[in-house]
C-alpha cells in the first residue's frame, strides 16, 4: 500500500514513512493510492470479529509494511479493556466502542470511554504506540506539534507521555477550552509535555502547526512530527469503529446504516467516506456542526468558504469551534476524481484567505453519490436536545453529541439505523450540563479535583517564529 498527496507533487510512499508526519512535502494530505476494496465475503468474515481483531483485519490492509506480528503486538496493546474504561455502567469495556440504543433504529456508537473521556482517545492510543514502535525501529527522536480545540490536545498527550523519544508541544486557544478539558492538558507534568497556550482560536494554532510543517527545512532539523487529524494514521484507526457500528446495528450486509458526525476539522467524518469508499453499506454520513458552520454551508450550497479568527464564534460544543476544515480537502481530492492539479488550484484560494465554489464546474451535484449530507445546531438548540434525550431516553450526553443526534433527528429515515458518534462524555462539558439539567453529570472518582491540580503551561501570542524558538529552546541537548 502507497500513500499520495491530494496535491500530487510528492514522492508515493508507505505506511510507516508518513507516520510521523502530517502534511505532504507539498502541502496536501496523504490517502491511499487506491481504497482496498471488501466484498460481501470480506464483510461477513469481519462482522463476528471483536474489536482487536477487527482492528486488526482493518489496519493490516492500511499498514501492510509492518510485520503481521508486530501490528498485531500493537492492536492488542491498545484496545484493551482496562484503557477504555470509562463505559457507561450498563455497557462491556470489553466492546471498546458500545452501542447504546435510544429508540428503534436510533443508537449513540460510544467512542469516549478512553482515558480522556473523548473519541480521539480511539486513534491517539494507537498512534502513541506506533510512534514508539517506528522510532524505536528506527533509532529516531520526534517532536510532536499539534494544535487542539479540546479534545486532540489531551488525547495526544495522554497517549504520548513517557514514550521514548517523543516529545509534545501543543498549541491550544488560551482560555477557549472547557475548565475540564483545560485542567486535563495543563495538569501533566511529565517532562515530555509542553502546553502553549495561544492568544487566539483554534484556526491561529492551526495555522502556526501548518506554517511550521510548511517549512520544510525547520521540519526536517527539528524532527517535526504531526498528531493532529491531519496525520493519516488517525483517520486509518477512526475506520475501524464504523465498520464495528455498522456490525452491531446490522444482522445482513444488504443492510444499510447511516452515521450522524459532529464535525469541526471532518477527521472524524472523512474516516467515514473512506469505510464507505472500501465497500462499508453506507446510506448516509451526517455532518453536524455547530454556530461555526462553514462545513454546513458547503453541504448546502457548494461553497467552501472558510473564517478568519474573529468570526469564529466560542461556543459551548468548543471542540468543533472551527472554521477551517483541514482533513476537508481528502474528500474533495476524491470528489474531483483525484485531480490533484484541481486541488492545488481551489487550495490556492483557500490558502490566500479564500472560498470556493465548486458549483461552477459541477462538481458540487456529484455530493450526494458519496451519502454526504448536514444540519447545524446553536446554544439553544444543543441545550433542549441535551434536556430532551435525558427526559426521554434517560441518557446524558455532552453537547457536541447534541448537536450531532439534533441534526441526525432531522434528516433520518426510520427505516435505516442510524448511528450517532458521541464524541465525548458529558463530564468535559460540566459548566453546560449544568445550565441544561440543573445538575453536574456524574464524574469518575479518578478524576475528582481534576482542576484543582497545579498546572504548567506558556501563555504565547500566534506568532510562528516565537513558536519555532520555543520548540528549539526546549529540544536542546
Amino acid at each position: 500500500m502507497k500513500y499520495i498527496s491530494t496535491r500530487g507533487q510528492s514522492p508515493a510512499l508507505s505506511f510507516t514513512e508518513i507516520l510521523l508526519g502530517g502534511l505532504a512535502p507539498d502541502g496536501g494530505l496523504y490517502l491511499p493510492e487506491q481504497y482496498p476494496q471488501l466484498s460481501d465475503a470480506d464483510l461477513t468474515r469481519l462482522r463476528g470479529m471483536n474489536y482487536r481483531d477487527l482492528a486488526f483485519s482493518i489496519l493490516s490492509l492500511l499498514a501492510d509494511d509492518i510485520p503481521p506480528a508486530d501490528l498485531r503486538a500493537i492492536v492488542d496493546k491498545t484496545y484493551r479493556a482496562d484503557v477504555y474504561a470509562y463505559a457507561r455502567p450498563e455497557q462491556s469495556a470489553e466492546d471498546i466502542t458500545p452501542t447504546l440504543k435510544l429508540e428503534d433504529n436510533l443508537y449513540l456508537l460510544s467512542l469516549s470511554n478512553g482515558p480522556t473521556l473523548a473519541f480521539k482517545d480511539m486513534a491517539m492510543q494507537l498512534l502513541g504506540n506506533l510512534f514508539e514502535y517506528v522510532l524505536a525501529k528506527k533509532g529516531e527522536t520526534t517532536n510532536i506539534l499539534g494544535a487542539t480545540s479540546g479534545d486532540t490536545g489531551s488525547a495526544a498527550e495522554y497517549a504520548m507521555r513517557g514514550k521514548k523519544g517523543v516529545k509534545v508541544f501543543m498549541l491550544s486557544p488560551h482560555k477557549k477550552m472547557s475548565r475540564f478539558q483545560t485542567a486535563q492538558m495543563f495538569s501533566l507534568q511529565d517532562e515530555n509535555i509542553f502546553n502553549i497556550a495561544v492568544n487566539g482560536v483554534f484556526d491561529d494554532a492551526q495555522d502556526i502547526v501548518k506554517a511550521v510543517s510548511n517549512d520544510a527545512a525547520f521540519k526536517a532539523k527539528n524532527k517535526i512530527g504531526a498528531v493532529n487529524s491531519i496525520n493519516w494514521a488517525r483517520v486509518a484507526a477512526q475506520v475501524v469503529y464504523y465498520f464495528k457500528g455498522y456490525f452491531a446495528v446490522t444482522r445482513s450486509n444488504t443492510e444499510k446504516v447511516s452515521f450522524a458526525v459532529p464535525s469541526g476539522n471532518f477527521g472524524n467524518v472523512c474516516a467515514g467516506h473512506v469505510a464507505r469508499m472500501m465497500g462499508l453499506p453506507i446510506d448516509k454520513l451526517v455532518v453536524a456542526t455547530n454556530e461555526n458552520d462553514v462545513l454546513d454551508e458547503f453541504f448546502k450550497t457548494g461553497v467552501y468558504r472558510p473564517r478568519g479568527s474573529a468570526n469564529t464564534y466560542h461556543t459551548s460544543s468548543p471542540s468543533m469551534d472551527i472554521s477551517k476544515a483541514s482533513n476537508f480537502e481528502r474528500f474533495v481530492f476524491d470528489l474531483t476524481g483525484r485531480d490533484a492539479a484541481k486541488v492545488r488550484a481551489l487550495w490556492s484560494k483557500v490558502d490566500q484567505g479564500g472560498a470556493f465554489d465548486l458549483n461552477d464546474d459541477g462538481l458540487f451535484a456529484q455530493v450526494a453519490d458519496y451519502g454526504f449530507v448536514s444540519g447545524s445546531s446553536n446554544h439553544a438548540a444543543r441545550m433542549q436536545t441535551i434536556r430532551e434525550t435525558q427526559a426521554k431516553y434517560g441518557v446524558t450526553i455532552d453537547t457536541h453529541t447534541a448537536d450531532g443526534l439534533k441534526v441526525a433527528l432531522q434528516v433520518r429515515d426510520a427505516a435505516t439505523p442510524m448511528l450517532v458518534l458521541e464524541t465525548a462524555l458529558p463530564v468535559k462539558f460540566e459548566d453546560a450540563i449544568q445550565e441544561a439539567l440543573g445538575h453536574k453529570p456524574e464524574r469518575p472518582a479518578s478524576l475528582q479535583g481534576l482542576e484543582d491540580l497545579p498546572q504548567r503551561f506558556e501563555v504565547m501570542d500566534a506568532d510562528v517564529q516565537a513558536i519555532k524558538q520555543f520548540i528549539v529552546d526546549h529540544t536542546a541537548d
